[in-house]
């Protein structure tokens, strides 16, 4: 269609141009006619064939683009210009037709053409419109990503969704015509909206959105009986185009742990591209995830190191596509082991290191305080001394909110690991960082799993007291703001990830119960020894500031010498904080300051 229609237009712009001039000139032509017309045939024969030579060079007809779309367009104007500036010579030289020809027909030759394939675009795509079926649905959001949701849906006859209108926060957009859709208002009009255009879904199209703001659409659209509806976040669709098609109900992570991480790609790329880089604890949910995006930016090779070996196995295949456990980047190591430590590392030479391997369950370490001690404590001091004695160029240890004015031995060994970080640094010459941030949705044992697996059971739902919060975020959002805080940290200190507002656990079983459509009961079990009822990111006592990342705050560590070590004055000190809290009023604000001294073994001084 594309070479007769081209054609065609240079045809129609040679002739009717070229008798055009010798008419409104009231030029005495009738004699000569035969020759104009055959000097038009000429003139349009070397246009059609220069069209056909360079619109099979640059794949125009060869359908390699969109009919009607913005590439085509593109090619389609530059080729027509080109041809034209070939004719201009040719009729200057031999003034074959009028010279004044040569002003009107590129823009009348691409007019013709680019209008022909609006309008074949037109009618393909008004034979191709949602079924009766679909659901009437708002679009939220009139920017790039709603532009394109809604032309994928008006052209699919299998979409579920039939568009009715837009929905933005922008007052300028008020109005304005999309697609032959019209913005109809703003999101604080959005109940009036859904009834004035019978809405039975609510689509969110925009590319940043987090969780708080999706927990006030879903309080509208909930109690409506409106389905609400997202695209995969960024890291979900990584590796894919977000399209219509990918659209999904709102899920109880998007509304508790969206938050959209900006990263700087330079400076990740900086420290990750052509590097050796080793993650601890690369089995399990964070350091699998680390290892995901750490593989995105290239590093020279990806040492994956855990003691789990099924762990390995389903990170491997995750990456690399097999789970052959025979290669190098596999390494079966027990954190624990500081000579076996020691031999991976001199045999891998990392330059980057990630430290996520660590025993995270609060209510086990409060049983069994002494496998936090060798994990979390010593198990990161053998990985320090293993980075300190290659010489790596950063290390990335992670840390928890809960070591924020410890409560709990869980809080006190991964403090404990972030003053040994700090220690390290000031040892040697790499550059060594803690990142702390609070519950990620989805690792083993998390919340939202176990709420999940009693509602379907039939419950009772067990939350630990009705006033407790939590923060929460996803883990591949995590994991992006770890690799950056690796990129952006200043040696010796602790990066805090901003993770939001801290939600009330209640209010995340509730929804999850209303979500489910069953009836179930919520149990109040009361909190755990060492549980505080309020996270905090920061302890009382620390100086904060956000200097290079709206999302991550850095605030000073008090090293900890490992000479100072001991796990009987440790413990002591774990147990004494965490009965001294206890008993204070419940709140953050209402804590007394903890000074960071009591968290050293005795009196002795830190170095």
């Amino acid at each position: 269609m594309g070479l007769v229609t081209d054609s065609t237009a240079w045809l129609i712009t040679l002739t009717v141009l070229t008798v055009s001039r010798y008419l409104l000139a009231d030029v005495e032509v009738t004699a000569a006619w035969g020759n104009v017309l055959r000097n038009v045939g000429l003139v349009t024969l070397l246009a059609m064939a220069l069209q056909s030579i360079g619109g099979y060079v640059n794949g125009l007809y060869r359908r390699k683009y969109v009919v009607g779309s913005l590439d085509e367009a593109r090619v389609l104007t530059f080729l027509a210009l080109g041809v034209t500036v070939i004719l201009s010579a040719v009729v200057l030289a031999t003034a074959a037709i009028p010279r004044s020809v040569i002003l009107a027909m590129f823009p009348m030759a691409l007019l013709i053409m680019g209008a022909v394939r609006l309008m074949f675009r037109a009618i393909v795509e008004g034979r191709s419109v949602p079924g009766e079926e679909a659901l009437p649905a708002l679009l939220y959001g009139a920017g790039e990503l709603g532009h394109s949701v809604v032309r994928q849906m008006r052209v699919d006859p299998l979409s579920e969704f039939n568009p009715v209108g837009f929905i933005d926060d922008d007052p300028g957009k008020k109005g304005f015509v999309l697609n032959g859709l019209k913005v109809l208002g703003s999101g604080e009009r959005l109940a009036d909206l859904v009834e004035q255009t019978g809405a039975q879904a609510v689509v969110i199209c925009l590319n940043r959105v987090d969780s708080t703001f999706l927990r006030e659409i879903h309080n509208v659209t909930d109690p409506l009986g409106v389905r609400l509806l997202v695209f995969p976040s960024i890291n979900e669709a990584l590796n894919q185009r977000r399209n219509a098609r990918s659209l999904r109900d709102v899920s109880v992570d998007d509304l508790v742990g969206r938050h959209p991480a900006e990263i700087d790609l330079s400076s990740v790329a900086g420290y990750l591209s052509g590097k050796r880089v080793l993650v601890t604890g690369a089995g399990g949910s964070i350091g699998s995830e680390l290892c995901r995006q750490i593989h995105k930016y290239g590093p020279a090779e990806l040492f994956m190191l855990d003691r789990d070996e099924s762990g390995l196995h389903t990170t491997q295949i995750s990456i690399f596509g097999h789970g052959l456990l025979d290669t190098k980047d596999a390494v079966l190591a027990d954190i624990r082991d500081p000579e076996g430590l020691q031999r991976v590392f001199r045999d891998r030479q990392p330059e980057v290191v990630f430290h996520a391997a660590a025993l995270k369950h609060l209510p086990m370490l409060e049983q069994y305080p002494a496998e936090a001690w060798k994990t979390n404590v010593l198990g990161t001091l053998n990985v320090l001394n293993a980075s300190m004695d290659v010489g790596v160029e950063r290390f990335v240890n992670i840390s928890t909110d809960k070591a924020a004015d410890p409560t709990s031995v869980l809080g006190h060994s991964k403090r404990m690991a972030e003053r040994l970080t700090a220690w390290a640094a000031r040892q040697d010459a790499g550059s060594y960082v803690s990142v702390r941030f609070g519950n990620v949705l989805g690792s083993r044992g998390s919340m939202l799993p176990t709420f999940q697996a009693q509602i379907e059971k039939g419950g009772p739902v067990t939350v630990t007291h009705p006033d407790v919060t939590r923060y929460f975020m996803t883990i591949p959002e995590a994991c992006e703001l770890v690799v950056q805080a690796g990129a952006i940290g200043e040696d010796g200190q602790v990066m805090i990830l901003d993770m939001g507002e801290p939600v009330r656990i209640l209010d995340v079983a509730k929804r999850m119960i209303e979500m489910s459509g069953k009836d179930v009961e919520i149990v109040f079990t009361g909190l755990r020894h060492g549980e505080k009822l309020h996270e905090d990111l920061f302890s009382v006592n620390e100086q904060v500031e956000s200097p290079r990342h709206p999302r991550i705050s850095h605030a000073p560590v008090t090293p900890a010498s490992p000479s100072d070590l001991a796990f009987e004055p440790w413990l002591e000190a774990a147990r004494d904080k965490s009965a001294l809290v206890a008993n204070e009023p419940e709140g953050p604000q209402e804590r007394r300051s903890l000074s960071l001294q009591d968290e050293v073994f005795g009196s002795r001084s830190v170095g």
